[in-house]
């Protein structure tokens, strides 16, 4: 009967183990599959207490990670719980010589199990830090099982040690049996496959993430007024995106994100202008509309400098011929009417100064004020020939009826989403970020269809594409980085918004969100002057 009762459980235990190892094989939290390999091997054991160390970078010494304790109530190092603060465990003395005299050390170094029957029999360890833990407690360690945890190289990355195995029956601490050291090291080999499987995933992820912020960062020593850009957009996204997943109601109430949806939606949006990396820096910061390379309005400035020279040589010229005769009258004439000449030009050097800056929207009358002044004004080029006061470029430039960019200038710009479409749509993306390329692609899509670059229509866009779409407009609004206007104040930005809404540019149900959970506000504390927050 007890054999047959052995039995039984060791086939129950052999079930819970197949159970432990399908759960630590899903476990994506690296903290939470820590917790779950101690707990499971407490379980499947029978320990009352137990403590799992990890390898640290170098090599050289354990680090405690978690701490547990049954009958004492005893739970550190894990989430939300005490940190545990213990120090190192070094695998050699300062002498060089191995520190064979800790049991989680000796097992690492001979790479083997060890069991103790009793610590406070045993002479082959150190066990007064346990015997200190046990007068400070009123706790009895006995029993210990110490098991190495090794990653597919056979490299050790951590010890399992278990505490005090407890008879089922009488409920006392007696020695971990042989099944149970099988056990242990079953566990702790498919512990360390999982475990080494999730390090490698998050160096994976850190690499992939470090790869995203050097494109970012790269984009940021091009212009800086990107790079800003680049990195509030996601974050504005991901609070936006929050907010959608609270909201209990209406059309957004079945909007839910797993952790794995939010890293996607998160690097959708840091690489939702990766294609930026390829538009010309003059264009990307043409703060002017005559910039280019430089801003071209000084050129014109000399222009207008040799025009009031000229005028000035040709008012001595005829002064000059009215010599030998003094004709005060007409010398005088002459003088006032390089004066008039000199105040018209000037007027109109501040005119063009004035259209160059591109900050209000330009009024017809102005644009052909400059076409008209470009027409009848000449100036003696370096090689003496009279020329047009401004190049067709020029003329171009200076009439932009907003902003400051030519529509060949914006085409350029608005390539960069094409750009960003080709780059990461190129990419082998995993089936957890396989929707990055939808959702980085639509920022600039319209709920009418009139976007860019695709014409998708609301309907044809998922929700995390459209959160996108608003936080890159609301960004853009408030920025207070750009080198061609001030940031708007939140009332403005939200009404430009309303109207887009009614509009058909952005979505009116993410926008009602954005709005009633006031995550526009909470954007403006992080991001905003507190002079844009009115309201």
């Amino acid at each position: 009967m007890a054999e047959g009762e052995d039995l039984r459980s060791l086939l129950r235990r052999l079930e819970q183990l197949n159970e432990v190892g399908a759960a630590l094989s899903g476990e994506r939290d690296l903290g939470r599959l820590l917790e779950l390999i101690l707990d499971a091997a407490q379980t499947l054991t029978g320990a009352d207490g137990g403590t799992l160390y990890r390898m640290m970078d170098d090599r050289q010494a354990l680090r405690f990670v978690l701490m547990r304790t049954q009958s004492l109530g005893i739970r550190r190092g894990g989430k939300g719980e005490t940190p545990l603060d213990f120090p190192p465990l070094p695998l050699y003395l300062a002498d060089g010589a191995p520190n064979d005299h800790m049991v989680a050390v000796h097992a690492v170094l001979h790479d083997t199990t060890v069991v103790v029957d009793d610590a406070y029999d045993s002479t082959n360890f150190d066990f007064s830090g346990t015997r200190a833990f046990d007068q400070r407690t009123g706790y009895r360690s006995r029993s210990f099982l110490t098991v190495p945890l090794k990653n597919h190289e056979g490299e050790i990355i951590g010890v399992l040690q278990l505490i005090n195995a407890i008879d089922p029956v009488s409920k006392s601490v007696r020695a971990f049996s042989p099944a149970e050291q099988r056990i242990a090291q079953s566990l702790s080999s498919q512990a360390a496959i999982a475990l080494t499987n999730r390090l490698l995933i998050d160096q994976l992820e850190r690499l992939f993430e470090s790869f995203v912020n050097l494109i970012n960062q790269a984009i940021d020593e091009k212009s800086p007024y990107t790079g800003g850009h680049c990195q509030r957009v996601p974050q504005l996204t991901m609070m936006l995106a929050e907010a959608a997943h609270a909201t209990r109601e209406g059309p957004l109430a079945a909007f839910v994100m797993t952790e794995r949806d939010r890293y996607e939606l998160k690097m959708a949006g840091l690489l939702h202008d990766c294609g930026k990396i390829t538009t010309p820096v003059h264009v990307v910061d043409k703060a002017t509309k005559l910039q280019t390379i430089y801003d071209r309005i000084a050129t014109i400035d000399t222009r207008f400098e040799v025009l009031k020279r000229d005028a000035e040589i040709d008012a001595l010229r005829r002064q000059l011929a009215l010599r030998p005769v003094v004709d005060e009258k007409a010398e005088a004439a002459i003088a006032e009417d390089l004066r008039a000449q000199g105040a018209e030009l000037e007027a109109e050097r501040e005119f063009f100064r004035a259209c160059n800056r591109g900050s209000e929207a330009m009024q017809l009358h102005d644009a052909e004020r400059v076409r008209a002044i470009a027409v009848r004004r000449q100036w003696r080029n370096p090689e003496g020939v009279l020329t047009a006061l401004l190049t067709a470029d020029e003329i171009e430039n200076l009439t932009i009826r907003s902003g400051t960019l030519t529509q060949a200038e914006r085409d350029v710009i608005n390539y960069h989403i094409v750009s960003t479409i080709r780059m990461l749509e190129s990419l082998p993306w995993p089936r957890h970020l396989r929707n990055v390329p939808e959702y980085a692609g639509g920022h600039h899509e319209r709920m009418d269809g009139k976007g860019y670059p695709r014409g998708l229509t609301r309907e044809q866009m998922s929700w995390q594409a459209r959160m996108l779409g608003i936080a890159d407009i609301f960004e853009a609004l408030t920025a207070v980085d750009r080198p061609y206007k001030h940031g708007m104040k939140l009332s403005q930005a939200l009404t430009i918004m309303r109207k887009m809404c009614d509009g058909g540019h952005i979505d009116p149900d993410l926008f009602e969100v954005f709005v009633q959970s006031e995550v526009y506000l909470d954007y403006a504390r992080q991001f905003l002057d507190a002079s844009q927050i009115d309201g």
